[in-house]
């Protein structure tokens, strides 16, 4: 099998750890991934091998990453139907329902995005691995939305390559519980591993960098609706920074929490937050792009209980 080419970053800010750069920069690959492939040798830094997973970082280091090929079984073809806004030689563009995972985890050996995927279009790149072939960038299995997918080798360097720099746009939708104040404004925090529980994040002073923008665009008097921009791309940022300022995401158990006397008829079963516009540059072509993909049907349900005064989206 044929190891993918490397893969090239540097360091452009402070960095308080080697994995947790590389998850952050390259959210494909998870933190467990790039902690075994840095463990094992597939990581220089300034053209020496990085062993450990918490070597400190400084601007304008060099890392190259060497992503060997997995060996698991192969994965599945499965014909899940995919809502595809857009499809060329290079890319594609689709609004992911709530519910799908995005690649094969414990749990999900057949039914995921990766899955559909390799179903509709067989020899995607695997430069990210080979269960994860075309992926570049995530949303959580119950979050919504617009998702770009490499379809050639190039395509995939440079739609990485255009994530790292922040040069991707990406705009939320989010019904949150309570009315932020001021209705407008950034929330600059940084975000890292929650230091007990280890599947979480959290807003720490040790996190690295993380800036999300926010303006309420309709309020009631449980819930308000935001559009949120994605300045940085930390693992839960939205979810994070939302709970921080003390307005979680309705419907969100891990970083919210349930709540009593809900408007009759009104279900939550995943948190309300879908990723609503996409703007990048065309891989091969340089060509701006933008997309725009409306909400599903459960978030305009939810919309209805708490804000029905609220135009959709």
């Amino acid at each position: 099998m044929t190891a993918p080419p490397p893969l090239t970053f540097t360091v452009g800010e402070p960095a308080p750890r080697l994995d947790l750069y590389l998850a952050g920069i390259h959210p494909a690959l998870s933190r467990s991934r790039w902690k075994q492939l840095i463990q094992n040798g597939h990581v220089t830094l300034n053209g020496s091998p990085a062993l450990k997973p918490n070597t400190p970082l400084a601007p304008g280091d060099t890392l190259l990453c060497a992503i060997p090929p997995d060996t698991p079984a192969p994965l599945t073809a499965t014909p899940i139907p995919l809502d595809i806004l857009h499809e060329d030689t290079d890319i594609l563009v689709l609004n992911k329902p709530p519910g799908l995972v995005v690649h094969p985890a414990p749990g999900h050996a057949t039914d995921t995005l990766v899955n559909a995927l390799i179903a509709h279009c067989p020899g995607l790149p695997t430069a990210n691995g080979q269960r994860r072939p075309g992926i570049v960038h995530r949303l959580d299995k119950d979050t919504s939305g617009l998702l770009v997918v490499a379809k050639t080798e190039p395509a995939l360097a440079n739609l990485i390559a255009q994530f790292a720099a922040g040069q991707v746009e990406r705009e939320y939708l989010a019904l949150v519980w309570g009315v932020p104040s001021p209705p407008s404004g950034a929330i600059n925090q940084p975000i890292g591993r929650h230091p007990v529980h280890r599947k979480k994040m959290a807003v720490i002073p040790a996190g690295r960098p993380a800036l999300t923008r926010y303006q309420v665009l309709a309020a009631g008097p449980l819930a308000s609706l935001l559009r949120l921009e994605l300045l940085t791309g930390r693992t839960h940022q939205i979810r994070v920074h939302l709970a921080h300022l003390l307005h979680p995401v309705v419907g969100d158990t891990t970083y919210g929490r349930a709540r009593a006397n809900l408007p009759p008829g009104l279900a939550l079963p995943r948190q309300m937050l879908h990723a609503h516009t996409l703007r990048l540059r065309h891989p091969a072509t340089a060509r701006p792009l933008a997309y725009t993909a409306p909400p599903p049907p459960d978030f305009l349900t939810a919309q209805h209980h708490l804000l029905p005064s609220a135009p959709t989206p």
